[in-house]
């Protein structure tokens, strides 16, 4: 099977402009996330795909495999799915370009179910948190059901709990992907969703449209740096590693 690794950038995103080529511990963030996802054993390739000329440059100065893409897109599945009609692959990765805590693992779990089962069209990751993070709306969440499959996905604690009896379990979502190459092109074809419009999560137009998203637990959490404060939390655990 063929896996190909895409890591989406972009340099002026809203809330952290710049973010891609800040320097992380002598590196620009993106080149973190590109060094450590490359150690994955699974991937066939991998590669920077982003419409920043600066970026570009940064990518080919320093070895790394790069592909201009289209600014239009609203999205970092999007510019996935450009990709994906350039290069030939079963599945596709989708490596966010702001989670320099990814491992080599985060990238196998979103993998091997595609090697295990024909049925399985997307996968995820899910981590669990305590019922005082779930309360923390910047933190999305997501509820399975019995074979793993999403449920729902909400900025909100899910499950509500109603009473003080029983105390359910929750699960921070961490925000990567792999889908079938057709899967990837339907999703896209897509108009945005009602559900998806309202909670402002890409993920749950493939739950509106009735294709199952596979979702696997692991223990290793990340931070995705959308702030200042997130960046200097990854800085410390960068020191410390």
């Amino acid at each position: 099977m063929e896996v190909f690794g895409v890591i989406p950038a972009r340099l002026e995103s809203t809330r952290l402009p710049r973010k891609a080529l800040r320097t992380l511990c002598g590196r620009a963030l993106i080149h973190q996330v590109y060094d450590r996802a490359a150690q994955c054993r699974l991937l066939s390739d991998l590669i920077l795909a982003t419409d920043s000329p600066e970026i570009e440059a940064y990518c080919r100065e320093h070895n790394l495999k790069v592909m201009m893409t289209s600014s239009a897109h609203r999205s970092g599945t999007d510019r996935i799915q450009e990709v994906a009609t350039r290069r030939e692959a079963d599945v596709f990765v989708n490596i966010q370009g702001d989670e320099p805590m990814i491992t080599p693992t985060h990238v196998e779990l979103l993998v091997e179910p595609f090697l295990a089962s024909d049925a399985i069209q997307v996968t995820t990751l899910k981590t669990p948190i305590s019922p005082e993070e779930a309360e923390d709306r910047s933190v999305n969440k997501v509820v399975t059901d019995a074979e793993g499959r999403a449920l729902y996905f909400s900025h909100l604690p899910i499950p509500f709990r109603r009473d003080t009896v029983t105390a359910p379990s929750y699960y921070k979502h961490l925000g990567l992907y792999a889908y079938r190459r057709e899967v990837l092109e339907k999703f896209t074809a897509l108009p945005v969703s009602p559900l998806e419009e309202a909670e402002k999560l890409e993920q749950l137009r493939f739950l509106e449209n009735g294709i199952p998203i596979h979702v696997v637990e692991t223990e290793l959490d990340t931070i995705g740096v959308d702030t200042e404060e997130d960046f200097r939390k990854v800085e410390e655990y960068y020191s410390r590693s």
